[in-house]
């Protein structure tokens, strides 16, 4: 994949990483007046929305017109709008809402950037915590200016595995999931943010994330991360339509590829 020679990447990426801090900073604005914002349900009531996603998104959406005017931008909140570089952002103002509305720090603000149908930049912005991971295709991973390097000998065996599930997914299938992670010898974690959990696989917390359904913008910059630090991931389903609708997600270190493949049929 590293052979994808894309142009200007070095600026994307920096611009990325400012849009990043800027838009987590407002996030972490208005996390700190939570109990005043209207929180609204999607299609699941446990699916939360809140002006807090919106300004966010808009903030971002702002800042890559600016500076890339030709450019697409695919956001959870407001759709796709097409561009006309071969460049689109993919981009979730605040993953991991519930969470957020509710007073916990497991959530962060997701962007992405594809070219050719690869997740080419990923940074994905953890205010609570105070992280920064930034990616780019043949650029490397790394957390707050520091290098992400994967261990080789981690395995589900003897780390923790990332899962993730939401209404789309069968009951049944979840718990399958979980018994054959279980029964393979592994453990398992939930935070309530998809993109985080795949930004703590990059940073070797987390051997692998497994989630049957998710969307573009949740992943791809935890796509990029992971692969830069070394892992593997499955390929996102990116051509025209595609793009717009949730696939198979699942990332893991190189010891855990296998045995991730084979818990999800893959």
């Amino acid at each position: 994949m590293t052979s994808h020679v894309v142009p200007g990447l070095e600026a994307r990426l920096a611009l990325a990483e400012t849009i990043g801090r800027e838009a987590g900073a407002m996030a972490l604005d208005f996390f700190a007046r939570r109990e005043t914002l209207i929180i609204e349900t999607k299609r699941d009531p446990q699916d939360l929305v809140s002006i807090a996603d919106r300004e966010v998104e808009n903030l971002i959406r702002d800042r890559i017109a600016e500076a890339y005017p030709e450019d697409g931008v695919l956001g959870e909140e407001y759709g796709l709008v097409p561009g006309r570089s071969g460049f689109t952002w993919a981009v979730d103002p605040i993953d991991g809402t519930s969470p957020f509305v509710n007073g916990m720090p497991n959530w962060c603000v997701s962007i992405a950037l594809v070219h050719a149908g690869i997740p080419v930049v990923g940074v994905i912005a953890a205010p609570c915590h105070g992280e920064l991971y930034a990616a780019a295709l043949g650029l490397g991973a790394r957390l707050n200016g520091k290098a992400l390097t994967l261990d080789g000998s981690r395995t589900i065996r003897n780390h923790v595995t990332g899962l993730g599930a939401n209404n789309y997914v069968k009951p049944a299938f979840v718990g399958q999931m979980v018994e054959s992670l279980l029964e393979a010898g592994g453990t398992f974690m939930r935070n309530g943010s998809g993109a985080l959990m795949l930004a703590y696989v990059a940073a070797g917390r987390l051997v692998g994330y497994y989630e049957p359904y998710m969307h573009a913008w949740d992943c791809l910059a935890g796509y990029c991360l992971v692969q830069e630090a070394g892992g593997w991931y499955l390929p996102f389903p990116t051509e025209g339509e595609s793009l717009t609708r949730g696939s198979i997600v699942l990332a893991a270190a190189p010891g855990a590829v296998e045995d991730l493949r084979k818990l999800a049929g893959v």
